[in-house]
């Protein structure tokens, strides 16, 4: 993958209502962690069918540039997203709660500490075109 794109992580998941939780490095956002924790980000919330909702994430994932799916079960999806230049890639998880009509979300950098917000602005733009896709 590159110089730079490091090893996937072990523990990648959704087990209990909850991904792995983030390291104390300010390079991941999660919307499992409590709300006053600094890597809290809100879930992408929907309204109407669960099903649908899922399908507008595979299709807003698939026009991604730079993002591979990786995993992709019913209610579970991994991606990796790679930077153009240097190739660094970030773990990107999404896990269906159909219940709570929301897609809770985790994005986090595989090296270094700092990634200047490129996480949480992830989860935001994707947020916004989930949002706006009909």
């Amino acid at each position: 993958m590159g110089m730079f794109a490091g090893k996937r992580p072990a523990g990648l998941g959704f087990t209990a209502g909850k991904f792995k939780a983030p390291s104390w490095r300010p390079n991941c956002v999660s919307s499992t962690v409590a709300a006053s924790d600094s890597h809290y980000i809100a879930p992408m919330v929907f309204s109407g069918d669960a099903v649908r909702a899922w399908q507008k994430l595979l299709a807003l994932l698939g026009a991604q540039q730079r993002a591979s799916l990786v995993e992709q079960q019913a209610a579970y999806l991994r991606a990796e997203f790679k930077t153009a230049t240097m190739g660094f890639v970030d773990d990107v998880e999404f896990a269906l709660d159909a219940k709570a009509n929301a897609i809770q979300v985790r994005s986090a950098s595989r090296l270094g500490v700092r990634d200047f917000g490129v996480n949480r602005r992830r989860i935001e733009s994707l947020r916004a075109g989930f949002s706006q896709a009909n």
